[in-house]
């Protein structure tokens, strides 16, 4: 799914699940603890609803259990910058795969999804930051083109821990 339309609550509650799980878990997705519904469903509103056409987009992948039941195993979203002179440019926020899903292609079909919604929406520049001991993370960018611009050493806080904080930059212009 991607575009303004939103997800639907089995979505919402399904990214919720699966970012708690993730958090809890030590990923690196920007909380400490693990959000509530609420916190997810109120970002997720923000992402879709009311944001013109072009200036964000989400993309979520389901699996199916053995029972047909229906899992999240994947999402994410960039968002248009909003200052008038970075108006060109988006920033994917999020991308998360669910970890009994990796390793299967699922977080690069994902990124491409954004990407390719990027082009559409004609963002120039995808950028992208994450933190420094992510480098599973940090070779699928690598892989669809994104280059390192900048690393702030020390930068993100998890207790008493540090860890670089990497910026990552993808340049559309050169895909048209």
């Amino acid at each position: 799914m991607t575009g303004s339309g939103g997800p639907g609550e089995q979505e919402i509650l399904g990214i919720a699940s699966l970012t708690r799980e993730l958090v809890a878990d030590g990923a690196a997705l920007g909380w400490l603890q693990p959000p509530e519904v609420p916190e997810i469903r109120d970002l997720l509103v923000t992402i879709t609803a009311g944001i013109p056409a072009g200036d964000a987009a989400m993309a979520v992948a389901v699996r199916f259990g053995a029972g047909g039941e229906e899992r999240v195993a994947g999402f994410g979203y960039w968002r248009r910058h909003q200052r008038p002179t970075h108006r060109p440019h988006a920033d994917l926020e999020r991308l998360a795969v669910d970890p009994a899903a990796q390793g299967r292609g699922l977080g690069r079909t994902l990124l491409s999804t954004l990407i390719a919604a990027a082009l559409r929406h004609r963002v120039e520049v995808l950028t992208l930051d994450l933190r420094g001991d992510n480098s599973a993370a940090a070779a699928l960018y690598k892989k669809v083109g994104f280059h390192q611009y900048g690393r702030l050493e020390n930068f993100v806080a998890v207790g008493d821990a540090r860890y670089d904080r990497l910026l990552y930059a993808l340049d559309l212009r050169e895909f048209r």
